[in-house]
Formats: structure tokens, sequence, C-alpha cells
């Protein structure tokens, strides 16, 4: 991996096609699935359905982590049980198992469940015989900084201050990268897997003043490495804003940000941005609005098309090629669109699909 820049292995333009951030407000995976291959078709991604309080974006992945405990319908890490101990080094056992070059990650309990994500695995039968071809193929993990700061120990305390739950947590996400590329590559590649990260846009305030930079990057180096490693891209999601010099130099190859609200801040960055376009880095413009009901209904393909144009002239004026962004730019809705009513999530996926069709004609 590159500092202010990407390796990616299979070189990959989306050219202004458009992808989806994980979650619908349909309650049938089917259904949402059937919206995704309608607006997406060519990078289609599975669908997180919040409504289900073990799709939300930390229970989904709480499943795989050692000393989990349940009380009062709280969910939390038991660090001072004794059986915590033993518990963690099973779960090193496993991983060691599953870092071998045979290692069966789903046997070893690093893989999604129907339970959890009945989203992935409609995804996975649809891409036995796709209606169309797709280009590539989307996942997505919890990113570590927001798993780790939301996740919380028996005394209500994040787990990511401390450093062996924190270990714990970093690898299983890692792994379950590993496992959802190598599961959805049986059918399309590449496949792309972006960590979501809301918690960044809290980096440098008193939320996480207590976690370093270094901190940060090393936990997101070892979940981008293993998508690497399993020759993945990998991508990073922020819905708001945070430190993009950390953001644009931590190897991932795609960086998806709200260009909707935030894009005066992400130029602030100039030699970073150009540096991790020069070196092969994608943007995702998050410009499809998710947060306001009433931008929403505001806005039209036109209206977003001329906001991207200016946004993308002033991109060009660093010095970057106009040909050039259009082939390493996707187009995104700005976040998710599970806690919107349905109306307004179809409109946001209609949106994207028609800004990123008049975008390339």
């Amino acid at each position: 991996m590159n500092r202010m820049g990407v390796s990616m292995k299979i070189k990959f333009q989306p050219e202004l096609r458009p992808t989806l951030i994980g979650s619908l407000p349909y309650r049938d995976h089917r259904k949402a699935l059937t919206q995704v291959i309608h607006h997406t078709p060519e990078i289609p991604l599975w669908v997180q359905l919040p409504v289900y309080p073990k799709e939300q974006m930390i229970p989904q992945f709480l499943h795989l982590m050692p000393g989990l405990r349940t009380k009062d319908d709280r969910m939390f890490i038991a660090l001072g049980d004794d059986a915590f101990d033993t518990e963690l080094l099973s779960f090193y056992e496993s991983y060691l198992t599953a870092m071998e070059a045979d290692g069966d990650l789903a046997r070893l309990g690093f893989a999604l469940t129907p339970e959890t994500a009945g989203g992935f695995f409609a995804l996975i039968d649809y891409l036995a015989a796709p209606a169309v071809p797709p280009v590539a193929v989307k996942g997505q993990v919890t990113g570590p900084i927001t798993f780790g700061t939301g996740v919380k120990d028996e005394k209500g305390r994040s787990i990511f201050y401390d450093e062996q739950a924190r270990d714990a947590a970093i690898k299983l996400l890692a792994l379950n990268a590993r496992w959802q590329i190598r599961t959805l590559g049986a059918h399309v590649n590449p496949v792309i897997i972006f960590i979501d990260e809301p918690a960044l846009a809290g980096f440098g305030s008193s939320e996480l003043i207590s976690i370093s930079r270094e901190e940060i990057m090393a936990s997101l180096d070892e979940v981008i490495d293993a998508v690497h490693d399993e020759g993945g891209i990998a991508g990073i999601h922020i819905c708001a804003n945070t430190d993009w010099d950390l953001v644009l130099a931590s190897g991932v190859d795609i960086v998806d940000f709200d260009a909707y609200l935030y894009f005066d801040k992400f130029i602030l960055y100039p030699d970073q941005i150009t540096a991790f376009i020069n070196n092969g880095g994608i943007l995702g413009w998050g410009i499809v609005p998710t947060g306001d009901p009433a931008q929403i209904e505001r806005e039209t393909p036109g209206t977003l098309a001329d906001r991207w144009q200016n946004q993308a002239r002033q991109i060009v004026d660093l010095g970057i090629d106009m040909d050039t962004l259009r082939s390493q730019s996707l187009i995104t809705p700005s976040c998710g669109t599970g806690s919107m009513s349905i109306d307004h999530a179809e409109k946001v996926l209609k949106l994207t699909q028609r800004l990123s069709e008049r975008l390339r004609s």
C-alpha cells in the first residue's frame, strides 16, 4: 500500500457510474434488491435494512466479537468477565487458522449470516444469473473507528480504548471483508468493499480527543490491507466533514464523501486531492442529498449535474485532466437512506441513476 496513493491490483475506472450506500428503508430484502438492480445494475451492492435491529451497522458485525453478552436488551463486551480471556484466546486461534491459505472463514465464524445480513445472500442469489452483467460489485463493513467507539464494555466504555478488544474488533472486520470478497468474487470481479466510517466526522473533536491519528491510521490500515490482499478495491465512506488529509493518505482506493454539503471543506486539501487522483484514486461523489427531505424534493438531475460540473471544474483547476477525473469518479448518494421514508429513498435512488446517466451522456 502506498501512502498518498493507491495500489489497486485490478484497474477499475467507474466512469461516473452510480452505486449506493448500504442502507434502505424496506422490510423485504428481495424488494430492496430489486430497487438496487433497477437503479444501479452495473455496480450492485448488498443492502442493509436497519428496520431490523440486527442489520444496523454496529449489531450487524457484533456477533463476531469475543466476550459478547446481552443483558436487558443491551449488548456489550464483558471485558471483566472471567471467561473473556478464554474467549479471546479462542478468537485468536480461529484468526490464525483463518489466515492460513486454506482457512475457511465461514466455518471459523467470520461470515455474515442470513439472520444479520439477509441482503448479502439475496445479492448472491441474484449474481448467479444477473439480468445485467455487473462491471463490479460492492460490499461494506463498519469501519474500525466507528465499530470500536460504538461498541461498549460492561461499564459503558468504548472498546476502542482497550487494546485487546480493539485488536480483536479490527481483525474480525478485516476477516469479514476477506470473506465478502471471496464470496462475492466467485460471481463478479472486481469486488469493492466500502469501510463505513461516520465516526471519523468526530476526529479532532472532544468526542475522539483521546484517539491519535496514528491509532486511526493503524486501524484503517489493517482492514484496507486485508481488502487489497484479497484482490479487492478498498473504499471509505464518510458522510460528513473530517480530516481529509488523513483519509486521502490512508491507502484506500476510493474516497466517498458528501459532495452535496461538504465539498467546500473537501477542496481545502488541494495537494492531497491531486496526489490521490494522480495515483489512480477514485472519488465517490456523494452529491445526491439524503439529509433534508426538502433538499431531496427540490433537486433534479439537472440541478445536481450543474452542481457536479461546478465542483469538477474546481478539481480540474488543481491540474487534474477532466477526462481523468470523469474516469476516476463514482456517483453516489451522500449517505444511506435507511432512516428516511420510502418515497424519499426511492427519489434518492432515481436521482443517483439519472444524474449518472446525464453526466455520462
